[in-house]
């Protein structure tokens, strides 16, 4: 079976030359063994993998995993959407990956924004959120690829924007995730990222740290990951919080300026 011709152009931004004879019989590359996916931070992330969570992630997880973190008048999944697009600052022509994309919601907005001449690369470690996406998704300006979102397997300053969503606080290891989001970026590329934040608050600090203990979700520290940025050289770091939750967006330096 022919795979599908986002994927065709996507392969090239691929590190590893082997891996991009790998099939895509689903519609997605699959970039992981069977035994060698990424183990579990606990119960949030097992979610993820089950076959019930792809059909009612867009309409009732995000917008209830929203409202409970954010407080319970917080926009809905239409202004992350938003949100998401400003911080990156899309152009047409522009190469651009979501970093556990899930079943592909803001992957599609994406390619609507970078349009034909650019690509919108989804990558996620769940098989049932991938074979969600590819389903829902049309366009020939989109791959989706099962891999490690903390360890990315593309070259170096192969893409022009990131977006990680609702997924950095899930990770192993965060911070080796930014490191490879940061190599990823051509000079002057742009990351999005949403994600926890501790407050600053005595009593809700108690509840933040239940949240995290029971959820395998990391609560970061307000300064955490904005620190984290510029420690790896981003810069124009600006950040938003709301309830338990914080939108941070940078940018690398354009060494061309």
């Amino acid at each position: 079976m022919p795979r599908p011709e986002g994927i065709e152009r996507a392969v090239a931004l691929l590190a590893d030359p082997t891996a991009r004879e790998a099939p895509a019989p689903r519609g997605w590359l699959d970039l992981v063994g069977a035994d060698d996916a990424p183990a579990s931070t606990g119960l949030a992330q097992d979610l993820m993998l089950t076959r019930l969570l792809p059909v009612v992630y867009e309409r009732w997880w995000r917008p209830a995993w929203s409202r409970l973190l954010r407080g319970v008048t917080a926009a809905g999944m239409g202004d992350e959407h938003r949100i998401a697009r400003l911080l990156l600052g899309l152009r047409p022509g522009d190469r651009v990956l979501d970093v556990a994309c899930g079943p592909g919601n803001f992957t599609r907005d994406f390619a609507r924004v970078v349009g034909a001449a650019g690509l919108a690369v989804g990558i996620d470690a769940s098989p049932t959120m991938l074979d969600r996406a590819a389903r829902d998704t049309r366009a020939a300006n989109v791959a989706y690829m099962r891999g490690d979102a903390v360890r990315l397997p593309f070259r170096d300053a192969g893409f022009d924007a990131v977006c990680c969503f609702a997924a950095l606080h899930l990770f192993a290891d965060p911070f080796e995730a930014l490191d490879h989001m940061a190599r990823v970026l051509t000079p002057g590329g742009r990351i999005a990222l949403f994600t926890s934040c501790r407050t600053s608050s005595a009593p809700l600090r108690t509840i933040d740290g239940f949240l995290g203990a029971r959820s395998g979700m990391r609560m970061f520290d307000r300064d955490e990951i904005t620190g984290a940025l510029q420690a790896r050289g981003f810069v124009d770091v600006h950040q938003r919080v709301g309830g338990f939750t914080q939108f941070v967006g940078a940018r690398t330096p354009d060494h061309s300026s």
